[in-house]
């Protein structure tokens, strides 16, 4: 059961826009990360494409471990003045910025191969599996917290999703402006020390959103207090979490999501320098994204309360891998028409892309319902592990694919059997990933409108006895 703490302020803007700039303090390490490691392991340190992708992988499996030890460590809290998930906001603020910041140096890269590649391992474990996972994981959980109303927690959903757009376009449109420079014949090329500049500018535009969400946010449900006997359940909680349909669903639904718009964000750096040739267009593509989620974001809402949140999410899925597979066989040449299609696509993704954290959070409820336990840690901490091995098989597939189809990390200039393959897996990746999502939404989660809506009437009525 949980008890409402005494209110200082009742849930309003102030939360939203914090928890917003929580997300936005994540995104700017993990977006750039996503889209432009690669590259900077690649071009700039000249490690290979398929090592890096196995890097990205492998580093997952420490996530295993340390997502849901912190989840646990979590759940298992004393409460504090300041809750039990709110307080690691401020903490792990500036060891996740200096972390981040240590993966771009590019001092390494006249280091040996083997050099080059204990220090890429090593940073890059620090900052994804211990410190991002510090950080992260409490402020995921905070959102079951900051409020009860399932309303309240759609709109928090809307407002991260919000942060983590604003992040993108942001990181999308500086950092392809500062990066990339232009050599003795024209070609456009990543330089070490710029990827360094604009690591340390997020860096600290990250701290200060930390700092904000952590000020601005406030914990309103005090979860019971944990008894000796609950800090045991760690086991029994994973396997009653892998007997659950609508868990199961939900995260093999948000690693297919990371694998296709992350896959997206990566390849697109390729596909504009190699396929299409120019990278002045990858700044539009954060642009045309943010375009489609605000004119997505205020009908959320509505489509939620007359179709809900599992039939309309699968439809959203289902019409984005039909868009991208629209677009491999039009085989589209002129980069803006390709943006036209883009622009369509994120369209379509949209609404799954801004309700897709209020899917746990009635994960968590129906959790709750069915084995009296309330462990938002420990749900959540698994959900993030399934999005960051999302993030590594979304760099891993595509390192692996770049390997495939002989992508050369040395050569200024891609065979034409190179471009063209880079088209197609830049297209058939996401199709894949959103098809099979969508599928799994509607065929696989049980959580119907009517499902959700008996979940919160139980827990609502649990609540008074």
């Amino acid at each position: 059961m949980q008890e409402e703490r005494v209110e200082e302020r009742p849930f309003g803007i102030k939360d939203k826009v914090g928890y917003l700039l929580g997300d936005l303090g994540n995104d700017f390490s993990f977006q750039m990360a996503a889209s432009y490691l690669m590259v900077f392991y690649t071009k700039v340190l000249g490690l290979a494409a398929g090592m890096v992708g196995t890097l990205f992988l492998a580093a997952r499996l420490v996530d295993a471990f340390t997502d849901v030890g912190m989840g646990n460590l979590c759940d298992n809290a004393k409460q504090q003045r300041g809750g039990r998930f709110r307080p690691w906001v401020k903490r792990m603020a500036i060891p996740v910025a200096v972390s981040s910041v240590l993966m771009y140096n590019y001092f390494v890269a006249d280091w040996s191969y083997g050099a080059k590649m204990a220090y890429v391992i090593i940073t890059y474990i620090l900052w994804g599996s211990i410190c991002y996972t510090g950080i992260n994981i409490p402020y995921g959980s905070m959102a079951s917290v900051i409020t009860g109303d399932a309303g309240e927690r759609t709109s928090l959903s809307t407002y991260r999703t919000m942060g983590a757009m604003f992040a993108g376009v942001f990181v999308g449109i500086v950092t392809p402006m500062i990066v990339y420079v232009k050599d003795a014949e024209g070609n456009s090329v990543p330089d070490g020390m710029r990827f360094l500049l604009v690591a340390v500018v997020f860096a600290v535009f990250a701290i200060i959103c930390y700092y904000c969400c952590y000020k601005m946010c406030q914990e309103r449900i005090e979860l019971p207090k944990v008894e000796k006997t609950d800090k045991n359940t760690l086991f029994t909680d994973l396997k009653d979490l892998i007997k659950d349909r609508a868990f199961i669903a939900v995260m093999l639904g948000a690693l297919l999501s990371l694998v296709a718009n992350l896959s997206i964000s990566s390849l697109n750096q390729y596909l504009f320098l190699d396929y299409f040739g120019n990278t002045g267009y990858i700044a539009a593509v954060s642009v045309i994204s943010l375009i489609a989620m605000l004119l997505i974001a205020p009908f959320g809402g509505k489509i939620t309360r007359k179709y809900g949140k599992k039939e309309a999410g699968a439809i959203s899925l289902l019409l984005t891998a039909v868009i991208y597979i629209l677009i491999y066989f039009f085989h589209i040449k002129n980069p803006v028409v390709y943006l036209i299609w883009l622009f369509f696509g994120y369209l379509a993704v949209g609404y799954y892309t801004v309700v897709t954290w209020a899917y746990l959070s009635d994960v968590i409820d129906n959790y709750q319902v069915q084995t009296g336990r309330r462990k938002d840690g420990t749900v959540y901490a698994v959900y993030s592990f399934s999005r960051k091995l999302g993030q590594a098989l979304a760099g891993g597939i595509g390192g692996w694919a770049l390997a495939l189809i002989g992508y050369n990390e040395t050569a200024k200039v891609q065979t034409e059997a190179v471009r063209e393959s880079i088209y197609a897996i830049s297209m058939w990746i996401p199709a894949v990933s959103f098809l099979v999502g969508g599928l799994l939404l509607l065929f696989m989660y049980p959580l119907t409108r009517a499902k959700v809506e008996e979940n919160q009437r139980i827990i609502k009525e649990n609540s008074k006895h």
